[in-house]
């Protein structure tokens, strides 16, 4: 059951911000203040764009501001003290949060993290821990410190993610951490979630993901190609170019059989366009052309001349 009387400022920027703040809306629970990163021009017509934290809050009939900075912003900080929030709540603010700022809510300041800490700090959780392989991952909720995703544990809960693409493992993350701080978020209140210090040296760093690593390097084992296609799905995409043609691979799997050159089609059929790595064959599923759908590769070679002279490079 929610508290209104405890007051909360919730601070989140992308998409995978906003079922938590559904959540703590849906519950009751008395959010002051949404701060989010500031809108951007965004697409070909670079057109400005709400963030998805500000559209959800906006809906919501939650106040929200957008600065363009946090640490030295004495105007902010100034309004923060006046709301005088008892908890503050973080998804995916973006950026890190200055002692003069974790220190203004009495209970402290949590965040809802993607990655089972302290595997995977950093920008891009998700994406590094598809492109690594692992079977498993999940959420972790923790106690804020001034060092990047270093902060006490308070709770984490994992998931099974084999064979899941990145856009698939973030909606699941995001629904997962709301349940989470929901779970949790009455023993915060109530002074009792106590935070386990992570172990530091086990720590990895999950760097942010560059538009350009969605290039596909079939010199790379069949495995690592399956993994980076999925890794790179939805964003920033996994491509290959075929002549001088630019093609977004949205799926694939690892196939068998002999192998070639890395990049050399081997077969393009209905069952899809095999193409050679470094130690193995993978099979290109789902692709989609400049300007065009996505579509199985079945249905894409209807429009394509894809035979074994080709290569994608």
């Amino acid at each position: 059951m929610s508290e209104p009387r405890v007051k909360i400022v919730y601070m989140g920027t992308p998409d995978f911000a906003t079922p938590a703040l559904v959540a703590l809306n849906r519950a009751g629970w008395t959010v002051a203040l949404a701060v989010t990163q500031p809108d951007r021009r965004s697409g070909r017509g670079r057109h400005v764009a709400f963030t998805p934290v500000k559209r959800c809050a906006s809906a919501l009939g939650i106040p929200v501001a957008q600065p363009d900075r946090i640490k030295g912003n004495a105007e902010f900080v100034n309004r923060m003290i006046d709301i005088a929030p008892d908890l503050i709540v973080v998804a995916a603010y973006g950026k890190i949060l200055p002692r003069e700022i974790l220190e203004i809510p009495s209970m402290g300041c949590v965040n809802i993290h993607a990655s089972l800490l302290p595997k995977y700090r950093g920008a891009a959780p998700i994406h590094r821990a598809v492109e690594a392989g692992e079977r498993v991952t999940g959420v972790t909720l923790m106690y804020m410190a001034e060092d990047l995703d270093a902060g006490d544990v308070i709770a984490s809960a994992a998931v099974d993610i084999t064979g899941m693409n990145t856009g698939r493992v973030h909606d699941l993350l995001a629904s997962l951490g709301a349940d989470l701080l929901m779970d949790t978020l009455p023993a915060i209140i109530a002074g009792t979630a106590i935070g386990k210090p992570q172990d530091h040296a086990a720590a990895t760093y999950a760097s942010m993901v560059r538009k350009e690593e969605g290039h596909i390097d079939f010199a790379e084992s069949a495995d690592a190609v399956e993994r980076k296609i999925r890794a790179m799905n939805p964003f920033p995409g996994a491509y290959a170019f075929l002549g001088g043609t630019r093609i977004k691979i949205m799926a694939a799997h690892v196939g068998t059989g002999g192998f070639s050159a890395p990049g050399t089609v081997l077969e393009a059929s209905g069952a899809g366009i095999a193409v050679s790595a470094k130690d193995g064959v993978v099979v290109l599923d789902v692709l989609q052309a400049p300007g065009k759908k996505p579509l199985a590769a079945s249905e894409y070679l209807k429009g394509a001349c894809i035979d074994t002279t080709d290569v994608f490079r």
